[in-house]
């Protein structure tokens, strides 16, 4: 039966394990921020083997995504932050380049990239999302970083 094999379970929960992980998180919005590391620290990755740099931007994330691939001693990464429609196409144009840019670059490196960048309505669309967003990037963080170990 599907689930009911105890190594099945034991797999899954192995993935969860951020114990010896090292995780880099380029953010623009810090209220993300604190709940990604929150979970990461509850996960089980350790204090020091989380680097968090601020970005002014959307589209600036990439970029600093790259600088810290280039490092090559993450595990994994983070994209945190929040695009806010307006009354201009401008909305469109930064999700699309700043999405497209974020998986360039975890191909680019093979390295798994957790994109939290949010496209929200308005600001009461972010905040009512941002926690939830958080921890759940710091979940698809951890859990892909021990499955490509694990291929």
């Amino acid at each position: 039966m599907f689930g009911a094999d105890k190594g099945h379970v034991d797999a899954a929960d192995a993935r969860m394990n951020g114990k010896k992980l090292r995780i880099g998180i380029a953010s623009v919005t810090d209220a993300l921020a604190q709940a990604c590391r929150a979970e990461l620290l509850a996960l089980g990755v350790a204090e020091k083997d989380i680097d968090h740099i601020t970005v002014p931007g959307a589209l600036e994330v990439p970029v600093a995504l790259q600088a810290l691939a280039e490092k090559a001693h993450y595990d994994a990464l983070v994209a945190l932050g929040c695009i806010i429609r307006g009354e201009t196409y401008h909305f469109e144009l930064v999700a699309n380049e700043s999405g497209s840019a974020v998986t360039r670059v975890a191909l680019d490196y093979q390295l798994p990239i957790a994109n939290a960048i949010l496209t929200t309505e308005d600001m009461a669309q972010a905040v009512a999302r941002q926690e939830d967003k958080g921890r759940d990037a710091a979940r698809v963080a951890v859990e892909m970083a021990n499955l490509l170990e694990s291929i």
